[in-house]
């Protein structure tokens, strides 16, 4: 019999993964068990066009929901994906402007053309965790779920949703 991971709150999201030893990504601050549950969204998404079409709520919500501690590679990814949950939740922005105006944002944050700074992170990283996502049974609750945990994570960085709008607008 396995022995199971007691669970532990991620470091990023709060949700209680499993305490596992492992990789973690460089700058996003993700706890190793939260990380292996979003690689295996990841495979899930990749495995099947019905869930892909979900993935850039996905990845956006997962990244703003883990930002790490402040270096100039965890600035610019909130940045890109603060900015990509405005123009998808805000703006209705379809897929196809989205990785253009990601690029745009990381280009210009890292020439320092933006001004991007880091942004404190809320206390609650909203209730909607990659483990939710993972529960979907079906393509429908799935982007259901996708959908609302982009909304979850857009909502709890409320406090700093007008500077990103002005970083969108420019």
């Amino acid at each position: 019999m396995e022995e199971q991971a007691v669970p532990r709150a991620c470091v990023g999201c709060g949700a209680m993964v499993p305490d596992l030893e492992g990789p973690t990504h460089r700058y996003i601050g993700a706890s190793p068990g939260c990380w292996a549950a979003y690689g295996r969204l990841s495979e899930r998404e990749a495995s099947d066009f019905r869930f892909m079409r979900h993935h850039q709520l996905t990845v956006d919500a997962y990244c703003a929901q883990h930002p790490g501690t402040p270096s100039p590679q965890a600035v610019r990814s909130v940045a890109v994906h603060l900015v990509a949950l405005h123009l998808q939740l805000e703006r209705e922005t379809p897929t196809e402007g989205l990785y253009a105006s990601r690029q745009r944002v990381a280009s210009l944050g890292k020439e320092g053309k933006l001004d991007l700074t880091w942004l404190e992170p809320p206390a609650s990283m909203g209730a909607v965790t990659v483990l939710r996502a993972l529960e979907a049974v079906d393509p429908a609750e799935y982007g259901e779920v996708a959908r609302l945990w982009a909304e979850s994570v857009w909502g709890a960085w409320s406090a700093h949703h007008e500077t990103v709008r002005l970083w969108a607008a420019r």
